[in-house]
């Protein structure tokens, strides 16, 4: 991709080169590894639960309510954190093929959750309490573990190709 002045300009932020330039990049690493590895894990249990492989005896409902406000501060956390360590280097991760991947797998995985949340909940009370769920729900929680894990292993790769 080429150099565009929008990521020139973000690097040259003042924040974006306090952060290049000080501990607080691997602070924010830390945090966005910490916050992303709880994100994973708080969508692989409603995931699991979809998939019918675990949680069989809760409802779905119930473990949804009780996780995603977690999984939406990880999630919220994490991005505050990748975005630090982004604007520090902007054009090298405009670059950078496991973070091209990575973002195209963070809008897929969005996709993943709108059309769950938009259509496969609609048929909620059929299939929530039900060890085994609605043929929908179990490719939501397929697709959306698959996702993630390919994020996860996406933004592990970042590092090593800058």
């Amino acid at each position: 991709m080429p150099d565009f002045d929008l990521w020139t300009w973000l690097e040259n932020l003042p924040i974006a080169v306090y952060i290049g330039e000080t501990w607080w990049f691997p602070f924010l690493e830390s945090i966005h590894v910490l916050t992303s590895t709880f994100l994973l894990g708080s969508i692989l249990m409603l995931d699991l639960r979809l998939l019918g492989l675990a949680g069989r005896n809760q409802a779905a409902s119930r473990i949804a309510t009780e996780i995603v406000p977690w999984t939406r501060g990880a999630f919220v956390i994490s991005a505050l954190a990748g975005l630090g360590m982004f604007i520090s280097q902007a054009n090298r991760y405009v670059d950078n093929r496991a973070f091209q991947v990575k973002a195209v797998l963070l809008v897929l995985a969005g996709i993943n959750m709108a059309v769950f949340h938009l259509r496969t909940v609609r048929h909620l009370p059929r299939w929530d309490t039900a060890a085994v769920t609605s043929a929908a729900a179990r490719f939501a929680g397929a697709a959306s573990l698959l996702l993630w894990i390919a994020i996860m292993l996406a933004g592990r790769w970042i590092g090593h190709l800058l």
